[in-house]
């Protein structure tokens, strides 16, 4: 096999590749031992039709498909490591030639990870931010605790207030005609959560359980089903239930019924300490995430936009995972905001970037200085993912080599301590 390798633009080029006549031969036999079992001719039993009779009735073109389905993943594979290109999607695939008894050719144009020219990185300085803890944080977080022990109440004689839950029924209209989607019984409602279309929600305060209201409101302008953008929807609202939370009181009963303590005072002493170890950790990834966006910002890299739209991909992934665990899916988030998907993946777009932007300068940081990870090293990182998953060691490394993750395990422990190497030159460094 031959490769070669010719760029064309910043990030893209086109491999050609040339396949020998020989293995091309073996993939064609391949090719016709699989299709043959399912070829009927007459005077022949299903499967045992020769070769030549085979060709003769149907052409060897009718194997050609077969035959690159077999010869082209492991021809681009092998061509990839031999012109030590680095692809970041999948190829566009031209065939050049493919005849029998001829070299079998065919041209990739491929997207190829972008070249990073390294601007200064050591000697960087951490801008300066306030990580101590004061009385409002300590009250903030006992706050939350309160919260977490509320009882929603319902509320018999009394009106909706911001921060009530409200058990509704409600269908939308336009020129008096019901729309899809805007229709749902016993729906409940965090009044004050934004949730809903601007404007519903301040209508539905003043509400009483059992009244029924018509709520007038326009669609924006951006709306994600365009059948609704910018319209007036009235939407006819029955209140069937309010609740509403109720905090018990902070003494020191409170400070027994949620922990270990005995005295308020001294739940809040914790709570202090908790956060101070908290905000200590904050200040660490601050510094690291920090030197990590000036050091990509010194550095020049053209990043390929199909790269960047991965890493969304990936976000997109990760926000649908974070609204299923709290009962909606993606579909559901789009309806409540107003949002269809392309605004909501434009949301990520610029974190995307910065994020491409960030691996591939540590990636060319750690190049440049030799950074190495040794297997003592990659075994501590498996010990401490055995002791986060409360698994053995050998059974983490067993699934690490199954998936292939161990070298994903390496790599994240190289970007760490290359992020090490940025902390411990920076102008900030003790």
């Amino acid at each position: 096999m031959k490769a070669s390798w010719e760029k064309t633009e910043t990030n893209r080029g086109v491999l050609t590749v040339e396949v020998d006549e020989k293995q091309l031969g073996g993939a064609l036999d391949k090719a016709f031992k699989k299709v043959v079992k399912n070829v009927n001719v007459p005077g022949f039993r299903k499967g045992k039709v020769p070769r030549p009779i085979f060709e003769n009735r149907f052409g060897v073109e009718s194997l050609y498909q077969d035959a690159m389905d077999i010869l082209l993943p492991e021809a681009y594979s092998s061509a990839v490591k031999e012109t030590s290109i680095e692809p970041v999607d999948q190829p566009e695939i031209d065939i050049d030639q493919l005849e029998k008894g001829k070299p079998f050719i065919f041209k990739a144009t491929v997207t190829v990870k972008p070249e990073v020219t390294l601007g200064e990185y050591k000697g960087l300085e951490i801008e300066e931010k306030d990580f101590s803890v004061n009385t409002e944080d300590v009250d903030a977080e006992l706050k939350k605790m309160q919260e977490r022990q509320g009882e929603l109440i319902a509320v018999e004689d009394g009106k909706v207030e911001e921060g009530d839950r409200v058990i509704m029924d409600f269908e939308g209209f336009i020129d008096g005609e019901p729309f899809e989607g805007g229709k749902a019984e016993q729906y409940t409602l965090e009044v004050g959560s934004g949730q809903f279309i601007p404007g519903f929600e301040d209508q539905l305060i003043g509400s009483e359980p059992g009244s029924e209201k018509d709520i007038t409101v326009t669609f924006p302008e951006d709306y994600h089903a365009e059948e609704l953008a910018g319209k007036e929807a009235v939407f006819k609202v029955k209140v069937h239930e309010i609740k509403r939370m109720r905090l018990p009181e902070l003494d020191d009963e409170f400070a027994q019924d949620v922990s270990e303590f005995d005295t308020l005072e001294e739940l809040k002493s914790d709570i202090e300490n908790k956060l101070k170890e908290q905000k200590k950790n904050e200040e660490e990834s601050y510094k690291r995430n920090q030197l990590v966006e000036k050091a990509a910002a010194n550095a020049e890299i053209e990043l390929p936009e199909v790269m960047v739209e991965h890493e969304v991909d990936h976000m997109v992934r990760h926000f649908e995972q974070q609204l299923q665990m709290q009962g909606i899916n993606l579909e559901q988030y789009s309806q409540f905001t107003g949002q269809d998907v392309d605004a909501i993946r434009g949301q990520f777009k610029e974190d995307a970037e910065k994020k491409v932007r960030a691996n591939l300068t540590l990636e060319t940081i750690a190049k440049a200085e030799n950074v190495e990870v040794s297997d003592e090293e990659v075994q501590e990182e498996l010990k401490k993912l055995a002791e986060q998953m409360n698994r053995e060691v050998a059974e983490i490394q067993r699934l690490m080599e199954a998936q292939g993750g161990l070298e994903q395990v390496k790599d994240e422990v190289k970007i760490r301590k290359t992020i090490d190497l940025l902390v411990s030159n920076s102008k900030n460094a003790a």
